[in-house]
């Protein structure tokens, strides 16, 4: 029963927290989908188990011989309307591992939840880990998927299975094989392209402290707690300013005001339906960067031990992998 079980494992988290324990020297089992593409684990001494947190059979098979499991698979989407995917994987999905795991008898379960699944507050109050999850109090469906799987573990963990769970902020950094939303933003704040941005910010952190966030949660973490992992609040025109400073370069900045970016994100979901080019700006997406991003970490500090980099130093290092991987083409990171 040593045995560690991380879904979700190709993921950005998944991979970087693979890594981490990999290099605390425990044996790792990776859960995958049949059709997933395992490159970003490739060259770790992991053991890789392809299955689906909707097959319950491939789940008990995944944990035998395992006594911690980080459940991270789920559906991550920006669009509206996917209310039944979200569904079936982020909360069934979640059921079914919390089953599997309860008959599996393991010792301790870290479920990854979200900043967006605890309740909001209007601007000007504080998001911490005193808020519960209501799914009743977030906004769209991603959220409320989340919201309702975290209540789930929360509920089994009351029934005495030892979870608990984090809740990121948003993730960048390195190891982003799959160039998540804000890696791609990332990658164009480097081109010598005109930017556009809006009046906007939110609260982002490494994904070395998030992996890092998770072991401190299940070495020291309390049953049925959730814990508030966050880094430093930035605002748009901050990140391309920092991405720009960093690779020494400059494009000309292009503002554009809310009420114009809300109208314009209306229509971008059915453009991603027409051509299947995925958009940057949606409903979704703009309300993120406008709601309240004064989030507070102090459970996840106090109880933990966890302490966030700063965010300048993740920009720099997620822009010097992208460079190292060859997705930097239009720019050249300063010798130091």
């Amino acid at each position: 029963m040593n045995k560690i079980l991380v879904t979700g494992a190709g993921g950005h988290i998944g991979n970087v927290l693979v890594r981490e324990l990999l290099a605390q020297g425990e044996t790792v089992r990776a859960f995958l989908l049949p059709s997933e593409d395992p490159s970003p684990l490739k060259g770790l001494d992991v053991e890789i188990l392809q299955g689906d947190v909707l097959d319950i059979e491939s789940l008990r098979r995944a944990l035998q011989g395992v006594g911690v499991v980080y459940h991270l698979a789920g559906v991550v989407t920006i669009l509206p309307r996917q209310w039944d995917l979200l569904e079936r994987v982020n909360i069934e999905g979640t059921r079914n591992v919390l089953r599997a795991s309860q008959e599996a008898g393991v010792r301790r379960f870290v479920y990854t939840s979200s900043i967006h699944a605890i309740a909001a507050l209007p601007s000007g109050q504080t998001i911490d880990e005193s808020l519960p999850f209501d799914p009743g109090r977030t906004w769209g469906e991603y959220d409320r998927s989340k919201a309702m799987a975290s209540l789930e573990v929360k509920r089994v963990a009351a029934q005495g299975l030892d979870a608990v769970l984090v809740c990121p902020t948003g993730v960048i950094g390195p190891y982003d094989f799959r160039r998540s939303e804000m890696g791609q933003f990332l990658l164009d704040c480097a081109s010598r392209r005109p930017k556009m941005y809006i009046d906007g910010a939110y609260d982002f952190v490494d994904v070395r402290d998030v992996a890092r966030g998770h072991i401190l949660a299940c070495q020291r973490g309390k049953r049925g707690e959730h814990y508030i992992l966050s880094g430093a609040r930035i605002t748009v025109q901050e990140v391309i300013e920092t991405v720009e400073a960093i690779l020494q370069i400059r494009a000309p900045h292009l503002y554009v005001p809310l009420w114009l970016a809300r109208w314009a994100a209306v229509f971008t979901p059915a453009y991603y339906r027409i051509t299947g080019v995925k958009p940057k700006l949606t409903p979704y997406s703009v309300h993120t960067v406008t709601s309240n991003c004064q989030i507070s970490s102090g459970r996840a500090q106090r109880e933990l031990g966890y302490r966030p980099r700063a965010l300048a130093q993740s920009i720099t290092d997620t822009l010097k992998w992208f460079l190292d991987q060859g997705y930097l083409r239009e720019a050249v990171l300063p010798q130091p």
